[in-house]
């Protein structure tokens, strides 16, 4: 069963689980399980998703319920009157606590160079006494939190990669070492990427919507093995 956030007559809006595909894709051939016909069998209603997100991120994901409000949920995508933020756990602690990274990205399907914005902002540190590199005594890693102003493939992986503040758990765009650090000391298996808020504005009554979806248990985890348990953003909103 799929943890559902908010659901009127026309959207639905889900939690995700990272591991699970937002649809059927050529890549993953042959795989029937995925969030579109799980929600679809779910609360037995006709869904298409507004949206993606990659099979490992966890996090909010939105559905529209009907064809016709379809065209305008996508348009507030394309015009970035969406708001996203995501949650995720980085290698080393950077420099500027704010800050945008304005980097053009090139299109995996076009190869043509495309605008790509992301702003983050540190929410945690931490230094642990483990040598995670063979480098150092120490290692230190950060929790931030990432709002994309442009929406462009693995663009939050591929610009903390760019300023060389890998996504733990990223085997596609992260740091190896770190990923099998991870692994051997804590058991994570997960990409530590969650899509936390979402606020958009209702297609039929015009109102604002905004949701928060805490992190997944892995991720939790994590957050108290690195000290920050005591954060307060276990918990959703509406």
């Amino acid at each position: 069963m799929l943890n559902i956030l908010f659901e009127d007559e026309n959207i639905v809006l889900i939690d995700k689980p990272s591991g699970l595909l937002v649809h059927r894709t050529r890549q993953a051939f042959g795989e029937d399980e995925n969030a579109l016909i799980t929600l679809r069998d779910q609360i037995g209603s006709w869904v298409s998703p507004v949206h993606r997100l990659d099979r490992a991120t966890s996090g909010i994901l939105l559905f529209a319920k009907n064809e016709e409000i379809l065209p305008q949920l996508k348009a507030q995508f394309m015009e970035r009157s969406v708001e996203k933020s995501y949650l995720t756990i980085v290698r080393g602690i950077p420099a500027e606590k704010e800050n945008l990274i304005d980097h053009p990205l090139t299109s995996e399907r076009s190869n043509k160079l495309q605008e790509a914005q992301t702003r983050y902002r540190v929410l945690a540190e931490s230094e642990i006494p483990f040598n995670s590199t063979g480098r150092y005594s120490t290692s230190r890693y950060s929790m931030l939190e990432v709002d994309l102003l442009t929406g462009r493939t693995h663009q939050i992986r591929r610009h903390l990669a760019h300023i060389r503040h890998y996504i733990i758990g990223d085997k596609k765009h992260g740091d190896n070492k770190q990923n099998i650090f991870f692994e051997k000391q804590f058991g994570l298996n997960n990409l530590l990427l969650h899509a936390w808020k979402l606020s958009l504005t209702h297609p039929v009554s015009g109102e604002k919507i905004a949701l928060s979806c805490p992190p997944p248990a892995h991720f939790q985890k994590i957050m108290q093995d690195l000290g920050w348990d005591s954060l307060e953003i276990a918990q959703p909103t509406s």
